[in-house]
């Protein structure tokens, strides 16, 4: 059963009745350009049909009490916050905060939440709970959406309150995504362009199975190295200094903070070329930018893991893949392929039995499409 279906039962079976409303919010899948986005730079990434979604049901009085699949309730007072730092239920508790602290009166709502979007695997699903979160709130409180000022405020969340210092990347990725496209996103502008991508390539989301917990790995210690390199440029970002800029200051870098400025600087560049790649429709050359990516991911910004080099590796070499490379945050987590749509199939065989053999481990492998940002669903005919 799907993720709104699953939702609309949820809330049946622990509220009663029928919701009155039924929201979807996407995962999304980074193509290429990582750990660009809080560098001010570009990044590329796809919303996929891996969706979360949230059956709800308005309340008159300031409390939100939250269903899901598998885990503990969520139960938030939004006439006072507590903060709480355990469970999922912080995301809910950080965007009901962040509302307010932007001025919003909000009024609750009851809710039942299904997700088939694998949790810490780098596939946004910290974000599809706050902008599914941010579209109840919005149904409960009729303020205004607007997709970028709402990302903002997700992401205000996911910092200052989750503690996180996440970019913007991913909640513009999952309110603004299209069906068939890329967005190429500037991240110091939030400008952003819909690419769209070639029919006769898929995405593949490689899921090695293992985890991380961003809060409490290197993510926080790549970005402050980031803005070091930045100063001893005389930046206000790496976005400021192209590859070639770089070599000619070479001396004002070394060792670590050097590797991760190349990385920072040279991705842009990249991601600029991919999208400039999909308008062409070539696939090859975006598969050839994607496992450069992941080299440099690999030996200058120290990201991969011994999981993520083994899929990757196992992705690249299967035939019909045009390209592949980790994706998110790093360290654990997903790595993604551009594919040959009609070969597919046995690329999936043969990456599973490949990526087994080397790490003993089984993998998951989802073949995506691009798909819309976060929505309102329509309801079953019996719960309208």
């Amino acid at each position: 059963m799907s993720a709104s279906g699953r939702a609309v039962r949820l809330f049946r079976e622990q509220f009663g009745g029928n919701p009155d409303a039924l929201l979807r919010a996407p995962g999304r899948v980074n193509l290429i350009g990582e750990h660009t986005d809080y560098n001010d730079g570009f990044v590329l990434p796809v919303a996929i049909d891996r969706d979360l979604c949230v059956a709800i049901r308005l309340r008159s009085d300031p409390i939100v009490d939250v269903r899901s699949e598998g885990h503990e309730n969520a139960t938030v007072a939004i006439d006072g916050f507590e903060r709480r730092s355990s469970d999922w239920g912080i995301y809910v508790q950080g965007v009901a905060w962040a509302l307010t602290e932007a001025g919003h009166h909000l009024a609750g709502w009851d809710g039942a939440m299904a997700s088939d979007i694998p949790i810490g695997a780098g596939l946004s699903s910290s974000a599809a709970i706050e902008l599914a979160t941010a579209r109840a709130f919005q149904l409960s409180s009729a303020f205004e959406w607007e997709p970028t000022t709402i990302a903002r405020v997700c992401q205000r969340a996911e910092n200052a309150w989750v503690g996180l210092a996440s970019g913007l990347m991913d909640q513009l990725a999952c309110v603004r995504g299209r069906a068939g496209h890329a967005l190429l996103l500037d991240c110091r502008s939030l400008d952003s362009e819909w690419v769209p991508l070639p029919d006769r390539a898929a995405v593949v989301v490689l899921d090695t199975g293992t985890r991380r917990e961003l809060e409490t790995s290197a993510y926080n210690d790549r970005r402050r190295e980031c803005k070091a390199a930045a100063r001893a440029l005389g930046v206000e970002s790496l976005r400021d200094v192209s590859e070639s800029d770089l070599r000619l200051r070479s001396t004002a870098l070394a060792g670590t903070v050097a590797r991760r400025a190349r990385h920072v600087i040279t991705e842009n560049e990249r991601t600029i070329a991919a999208a400039d790649a999909l308008r062409a429709g070539d696939a090859e050359r975006v598969g050839r930018l994607m496992n450069e990516s992941h080299r440099s991911l690999r030996e200058d910004f120290e990201v991969s893991s011994e999981a993520l080099d083994a899929m990757a590796e196992a992705a690249q070499t299967a035939e019909g893949c045009f390209g592949a490379r980790l994706t998110g945050g790093g360290f654990a987590g997903c790595a993604v392929a551009f594919v040959e749509r009609t070969a597919t199939r046995a690329f999936e065989r043969e990456v599973a039995g490949a990526y087994r053999e080397r790490t003993g481990l089984t993998c998951e492998i989802y073949v995506c499409r691009a798909s819309d940002g976060v929505s309102v669903l329509p309801l079953p005919g019996d719960a309208a």
